[in-house]
């Protein structure tokens, strides 16, 4: 008897699942509520500029985007290895010697943090690469400010760079996130590159897409509730499905688990249009915490069609506020004349992202396929299950996919 596959959510772990349940000889069925595929990684063109929705990069040393993508088809830029760090009306430039030597000098003198800190961080570097990644996440866990402390960098440096590093990938600027996602991310950082395909973040879920053959998508289909086997959609209609992957916030559509939603980070991302850019080098500017702006951090991203006129510059929030968005925009463009000497020519579009990074307690590399299992009927994949991440939420939809076989079949996929 044929079994029925259902995903709900085509972004990157529901994506993921379908290839792996093709790979398996399943024809699953996608239903999306959006009108394109990507989820939480999706980009829109406007005025020749390719905005995608909140700052994100691929980090190239992921193992499963090594697995699952075609970078060479994905025209990816390359950031350079280092940041323009904006401290007291001044800018410095920081970075990886090893992986560029020009960084050498401007690293070692530069007045962010002091000398020791930059050996420490040749230190750390080498740990870490003698540290495979399943030993990053067997190991003990910290909060990632007490991980800095312990490994004594001076308060100033942790102040200077790592708050406003690290404060905008994890989406808080007070680094209490796991120390494995510290270890794990930085080790990324140092063994690879973060990239940004050309033509924006939405180009990583297309090219997951275009390797789906037997899998239906159907978008602007909303799920209201999932309910034992059966799938009601916000239209009226309802559908039965022997397996159910819910591969979005769980709690808005699994009625026992409303009231158990998890925690989210949020952030904000606003673009503008600049007449020129301002930074010599392919890197992101960031303003040391110190300086208590709103702003926590600024990018000239290269994903420009041929008809755009200027230059595109994108500008991070991580900071709470109760700002609406005509006093934001306003804020944004004085601290950016005030910081940067930067005056946009115009504004274009803000991205308020309230579920940008699931808040977990603690970060996992894997669980074992059957740990994605909710009910008989229900899964559940999304970085949600692991840690968050890109590597995560394409990893969690190969787990439930091989839950899924392994539930068929009885045979484990390795």
């Amino acid at each position: 008897m044929k079994q029925s596959i259902t995903i709900i959510g085509a972004g990157v772990s529901g994506l993921v699942a379908a290839i792996q349940l093709e790979l398996l000889g399943y024809e699953p069925t996608i239903f999306e509520a959006n009108e394109k595929v990507g989820g939480r990684v999706r980009s829109d063109v406007q005025d020749g500029y390719i905005l995608d929705h909140g700052f994100q990069v691929l980090l190239s040393a992921y193992p499963q985007a090594q697995k699952y993508l075609d970078f060479n088809a994905l025209d990816l830029d390359a950031f350079e290895s280092g940041a323009y760090i904006f401290k007291g009306g001044k800018q410095f430039c920081i970075g990886d010697p090893i992986k560029d030597t020009s960084l050498l000098f401007s690293t070692i003198f530069s007045k962010i943090g002091v000398l020791s800190d930059k050996l420490k961080i040749f230190k750390l570097t080498r740990k870490l690469k003698n540290k495979t990644i399943e030993q990053i996440f067997e190991g003990e866990e910290s909060r990632t400010i007490d991980y800095l402390k312990a490994f004594e960098f001076s308060e100033q440096f942790i102040v200077e760079f790592f708050k406003p590093f690290f404060g905008g990938i994890f989406l808080e600027s007070e680094l209490n996130t796991s120390s494995r996602m510290f270890e794990f991310i930085f080790k990324m950082f140092s063994e690879g590159k973060a990239v940004i395909p050309r033509k924006g973040m939405q180009e990583i879920p297309n090219q997951l897409t275009s390797k789906l053959k037997a899998t239906k998508i159907n978008f602007s289909t909303k799920v209201e509730k999932v309910v034992g086997d059966i799938i009601y959609f916000s239209n009226g209609d309802t559908e039965t499905s022997n397996f159910i992957i819910v591969a979005t916030e769980a709690s808005k559509i699994i009625p026992q688990l409303a009231g158990t939603k998890a925690g989210w980070k949020g952030t904000q991302t606003l673009y503008f249009e600049v007449d020129q850019i301002d930074f010599n080098r392919y890197m992101i500017g960031l303003i040391t915490s110190e300086e208590n702006r709103l702003i926590n951090s600024v990018c000239y991203p290269k994903s420009i069609l041929s008809n755009a006129k200027h230059k595109l510059l994108s500008v991070s929030i991580i900071k709470q506020h109760q700002l609406t968005h005509q006093d934001l925009i306003a804020k944004v463009t004085e601290e950016l004349k005030l910081i940067f000497d930067i005056t946009p020519i115009r504004f274009l579009k803000v991205y308020d992202i309230p579920y940008a990074l699931p808040e977990l307690s603690t970060a996992k590399m894997t669980v074992h396929p059957s740990e994605t299992q909710l009910t008989e009927h229900i899964f559940l994949a999304g970085d949600t299950l692991l840690n968050g991440s890109l590597n995560a939420a394409m990893h969690s939809g190969e787990l439930v996919a091989k839950a899924i076989h392994e539930k068929i079949t009885g045979t484990m996929v390795s």
